[in-house]
């Protein structure tokens, strides 16, 4: 009687601890890698979550999907849109939706469940939504385009003139380009709503209010484009922003890139045309039935009180001509007039980068009189950014406002590296105290020149009670803009000029950070593409570029050229002479970020997107070899020579030029298998070795050892990028640490060959170099900059007067912080973070490390201390993903982790020993290891 109930007692003790262990919870449901986005435009976009858990080697074995039009069908567990079934797969990133046809505008919910490493299913995630776009011309139903002017074709400038010194008008341009126009439309809300949604595009800049506030907090949206290509429009749920009843749209337009005037600053003049609007507001109600209020000539619109508006040269705002009401309901608008329909971009996208917004708020630090009625606030940052100001006064007074970089020897602010003039004027309507600040412009500054008003005596306690005749600054404030995107690292040492040069690049990086990666936020505010793929590593550590990176992408297949050329700018709204336009270093971005996008979130679908461009590119560079040699562009910008900073000094052209052309086709090689074109995959490499051959014998000296003149740059390209044959290796390694020690450790590459020699450096095994060049303030480099006040990353490495002292460039060391020092990397051959490499390095001086880094799978943790002989490092893996980690070991170290020896430890396997590392692979989980003896 007794022997039948053993095997079922033994049966739920095995099955215990299935049946009351925790079921793995899902977090962060993203499409397209965002959080519920508005304006999916892909027809199958790509879901993804991530696993949380702290249990050891946890991973995904299965999921199932469910999406649905409504949530209560989703609730009761159907996906009437897609039900994707039980799927065996550890996939949980970029995952593509499956299901029936989305429809346009449409609103979905979803939900994922997953199966643990055990085979035990989790509970159903939270419910996410995407919204769908506007995905054709029609779908935008009869809203037109209307506008308060209509340039004549004959009065268009495009491609744009550089012309930043001349004076003259270019063509017909009225005094109208500096009127921009506001819009408004009066409409009723009689039954419940269900959902309200916005998709509204006003080229250049507009700001949209509904019932007299804004809707969101975006800046400067749209993102710049080629508009003659296409424009991006927007998409807001503004459901709870409406009311029953009467409801006012109303829409300011300012002139960004799509029209530039030639008063004042500009890199560039040139019109696409006047402001224009588009917009569809869509009504669902809660019966059922649906409404569309679109611009059409029911709208009205006037001059608003921007009287001048330029993306270069500042803005101009009038508050006399302000009118009072105009946002609510019940203004008399019958003196406005009626919009012009006219024609706008020939398409229009979905915005899905991320809006640029206000995102710091920096208060004056000092404020110094340098000369009678001027004033100058200094905010202790330079950055991107406007100002703001409260102010009261008289009727018609008028405050003039100069940010700077600098300031000059007369301690006033001076725009020689920056442009100008560039400023602001505001003109007081003279009620009560008035906040303003700019609405379509922005500008690099650390300091800010007021002139027509005198600071309160409470802002500083130095300045002195002003005439009542002068308007009173009662507060001043400088509002740091730049892209939102999602911060996901953050990097700390011991080192403290490690952590400030980590800042110090930080703040080039969020300054050039809009719709674009631009060179600097003053100047020119371009595009520059060389900065895209040698700055990304530094930026993609610190920020989400998920969904900025395919913007970039598109503008350069944009602007791409028929025979191929890709410029050295996108977009291209100018035509830069020689090596300005065409520089291999620049146009192989068009190669090498979408593969760099590919790499660090794993959505194929970019490479799919970007293969005919690449493959353009390259065949465009054949055309420019001779002998598979490319000897023309800029070579290593901004290399410390002889010579002010420019074009390459220290290192011959072709090595830079002909190098990229090389590892261009190392990647197509890789995209071209990856996507299954084996024909091409092998025609590229048979180039890529003939291209190697020949830069081999033009530019190897085996005499020397070393390539071309020897600088830092000739030899680490040719490292990284596997030039060099595997017999020379040694003597181009030593040639290169040759050439560092003879210059006690001064760096000379510039802006395409410093990255290579860190990354050269850091393959070698030489860190140790690394800190040597960069733990020091007596000659040109980060510390250099420092120790001359900067407070972003400028342009040279001597932090000259006369250049941008806040640039996107030369911030490489950032990318060795994180994946150097701190150790976290990804395996090359596994994209999206999947499996990472935990590789520290132990140099110098540094006692510890805390580096995070929130993967696509998750956060990842790398944190080492050292104290003495001993190393402590912690790990710590995101689930559904694994990891090698290098531990730093001499001979016979002995390891632990959690205080056992390793072979106790049933987690981990050690894969090989060498002489002064220890190699393990790791699954999910926190990790501690303790390496006695170092």
């Amino acid at each position: 009687m007794r022997l039948p109930f053993y095997p079922f007692l033994f049966f739920c003790l095995i099955n215990f601890n299935a049946w009351t262990a925790e079921p793995v919870p899902l977090t962060r449901l993203r499409c397209d890698s965002r959080d519920h986005p508005l304006g999916v435009e892909s027809r199958q976009p790509r879901l993804s979550w991530q696993l949380v858990s702290a249990v050891r080697g946890q991973k995904q074995t299965a999921y199932r999907i469910l999406v649905s039009d409504n949530p209560q069908t989703l609730a009761a567990g159907q996906g009437n849109f897609w039900d994707s079934g039980k799927r065996v797969s550890d996939q949980s990133i970029q995952v593509p939706y499956e299901g029936k046809l989305l429809l346009a505008s449409q609103l979905y919910y979803w939900k994922v469940q997953i199966w643990d490493k055990d085979g035990q299913p989790s509970g159903w995630s939270t419910p996410a939504t995407w919204q769908m776009g506007l995905l054709t011309q029609a779908d935008w139903g009869k809203a037109q385009w209307i506008a308060l002017e209509e340039l004549s074709a004959s009065q268009r400038i495009v491609p744009f003139v550089h012309d930043p010194n001349g004076a003259k008008p270019l063509g017909d341009r009225k005094s109208a380009q500096n009127s921009l126009p506001q819009f408004r439309r009066e409409f009723r809300l009689e039954k419940p709503l269900k959902r309200a949604t916005v998709f509204i595009s006003g080229l250049g800049h507009y700001e949209l209010s509904l019932n007299g506030r804004r809707v969101k907090d975006h800046f400067i949206d749209p993102g710049w484009t080629n508009y003659d290509h296409y424009a991006l429009y927007a998409t807001y749920d503004v459901t709870t922003t409406l009311r029953k009843g009467a409801n006012v749209m109303s829409v300011l337009l300012g002139n960004g890139f799509y029209n530039i005037p030639v008063e004042r600053y500009r890199k560039i003049v040139g019109s696409f045309g006047y402001p224009k609007l588009i917009c569809k507001l869509q009504l669902a109600y809660e019966d059922g039935t649906h409404q569309e209020v679109v611009t059409d000539q029911s709208w009205k619109v006037t001059q608003s009180p921007i009287t001048y508006s330029s993306i270069y040269g500042g803005e101009d705002w009038d508050a006399t001509k302000d009118i009072s009401g105009w946002m609510e309901a019940g203004f008399d608008d019958t003196c406005w007039q009626t919009p012009l329909v006219v024609q706008g971009s020939p398409q229009l996208r979905s915005q899905t980068a991320p809006p640029v917004k206000i995102m710091e708020t920096f208060k004056p630090v000092r404020i110094t009189q340098p000369k009678a009625g001027i004033y100058v606030i200094d905010l202790g940052q330079n950055m991107s950014g406007i100002p703001q100001i409260s102010v009261t006064g008289k009727t018609g007074s008028v405050v003039k406002i100069t940010p700077g970089e600098l300031l000059g020897d007369d301690s006033l602010v001076t725009q020689q590296s920056s442009g100008q003039p560039h400023f602001y004027r505001y003109t007081l309507k003279g009620i009560g105290t008035e906040t303003w600040h700019p609405r379509f412009t922005y500008y690099g500054f650390r300091y800010l020149q007021i002139e027509g008003a005198v600071p309160a005596q409470g802002l500083l306690s130095t300045i002195a009670m002003p005439s009542a005749d002068i308007p009173v600054l009662k507060a001043v404030k400088g509002l740091h803009i730049r892209g939102s995107a999602e911060t996901v690292g953050t990097f700390s040492c011991s080192n403290e000029l490690f952590n400030r040069i980590d800042r110090l690049i930080d703040w080039a990086i969020k300054s050039n950070m809009v719709s674009t990666l631009t060179d600097c936020p003053h100047r020119e505010k371009l595009g520059w593409l060389e900065e895209t793929h040698l700055m990304s590593g530094s930026a993609r550590y610190t920020y989400n570029l998920a969904t900025l990176l395919p913007k970039i992408i598109r503008d350069m297949q944009t602007a791409q050229l028929a025979n191929g050329l890709i410029p050295d700018i996108a977009p291209e709204y100018t035509a830069f002479a020689s090596g300005f336009r065409d520089s291999p270093e620049w146009g192989s971005a068009g190669v090498i970020l979408p593969w760099y996008t590919y790499q660090w979130y794993g959505d194929k679908r970019i490479l799919v997107e970007s293969y005919d461009m690449m493959k353009k590119y390259v065949a465009y560079l054949g055309t420019k070899a001779n002998n598979h040699i490319l000897t023309h562009g800029l070579g290593d910008w901004c290399d410390l020579g002889p010579k002010p900073p420019g074009e390459s000094q220290l290192t011959p052209k072709g090595i830079t030029a002909t190098a990229t052309y090389f590892y261009d086709l190392t990647i197509l090689e890789k995209t071209a298998r990856l996507l299954g074109k084996t024909a091409d995959a092998d025609q590229f490499q048979q180039l890529a070795q003939a291209v190697k051959k020949a830069f081999n014998e033009t530019y190897y000296d085996a005499q020397k050892g070393q390539y071309g003149s020897g600088s830092q740059t000739s030899n680490a390209m040719p490292i990284y990028m596997n030039l060099v044959t595997p017999d020379n290796q040694a003597a181009v390694i030593a040639s290169l640490l040759k050439n560092l020690r003879d210059n006690n450790y001064s760096l000379t590459a510039g802006d395409i060959g410093f990255r290579y020699l860190l990354l050269a450096l850091g393959q070698v095994g030489a860190s140790d170099a690394i800190y040597a060049m960069n733990n020091r303030a007596d000659v040109p480099g980060y510390g250099y900059q420092l120790a001359h006040g900067a407070t972003a990353l400028t342009e040279s490495w001597p932090a000259l007067r006369f250049v941008s002292n806040n640039h996107f460039m030369l911030g490489h060391l950032m990318e060795w912080l994180y994946g150097g020092l701190g150790g976290i990397q990804q395996d090359e051959n596994v994209p999206g973070f999947k499996a990472i490499v935990i590789k520290p390095e132990v140099v110098g001086d540094i006692t510890h490390t805390r580096v995070r880094y929130h993967s696509p799978y998750g956060p990842i943790r790398s944190e080492w201390k050292k104290n003495g002989t001993q190393l402590e490092l912690m790990v710590s893996i995101p689930a559904n993903t694994t990891a090698t980690v290098y531990l730093p070991t001499a001979n016979g170290s002995p390891i632990l982790e959690s205080d056992k020896a390793l072979d106790q430890q049933k987690d981990i396997k050690v894969l090989r020993t060498e002489s002064t590392q220890t190699v393990v692979t790791i699954g999910s989980g926190s990790y501690v290891f303790k390496i006695n003896n170092l």
